[in-house]
């Protein structure tokens, strides 16, 4: 009876386990907006959020509507940005607002521009669970364009990569 007790328990935990698994994918399949300790959204109620996604399509290449208002990935090594090496910096291609200064882009041979910081108030997060793990989401903090993904594998002094579509961007020469 122990033996069986032991088995029924061990079947009621990993059940009871991916019961919960799932209900929490299903309860957490938006994004969340906010992480604790973030200011005012200083970008709230600005035009670029008003456009339709009519409007997007129009202002923008189909392969960069699909990541900045799709949250698609471009191909890695297809963008030309990879392997800009010029000091400038990097805005939305959505909205145009500065991103990313060139002092922090590194080359962390993934295939995409990849910086290790951002510049104040250029972005937002958001939890992405589209995938088996939970990843965090950057996008522009004026326009909501998706960017990217950001990871802890980056270089000091930040130890973070921002992993960016190079769609989504523009680059503006010093």
């Amino acid at each position: 009876m122990t033996r069986m007790a032991h088995r029924f328990s061990r079947r009621t935990l990993l059940l009871s386990g991916s019961a919960a698994l799932a209900v929490a994918a299903c309860s957490s399949a938006g994004a969340d907006k906010s992480e604790p300790g973030e200011t005012a959204d200083a970008y709230a109620g600005n035009e670029w959020r008003a456009l339709t996604e009519d409007q997007w399509r129009e202002r923008l290449e189909p392969a960069a509507f699909n990541v900045l208002r799709k949250a698609d990935t471009e191909r890695a090594f297809t963008s030309p940005l990879n392997a800009e090496k010029r000091d400038g910096t990097y805005h939305c291609a959505g909205c145009d607002l500065p991103l990313f200064s060139s002092a922090t882009k590194f080359d962390s041979g993934t295939g995409w521009p990849s910086f290790y910081d951002v510049l104040p108030g250029a972005m937002a997060t958001s939890l992405d669970r589209k995938l088996i793990y939970t990843r965090t989401e950057y996008h522009c903090a004026r326009c909501l364009g998706h960017q990217g993904h950001v990871f802890d594998d980056g270089p000091a002094p930040t130890g973070q990569r921002w992993c960016n579509n190079g769609v989504a961007l523009a680059f503006r020469p010093a």
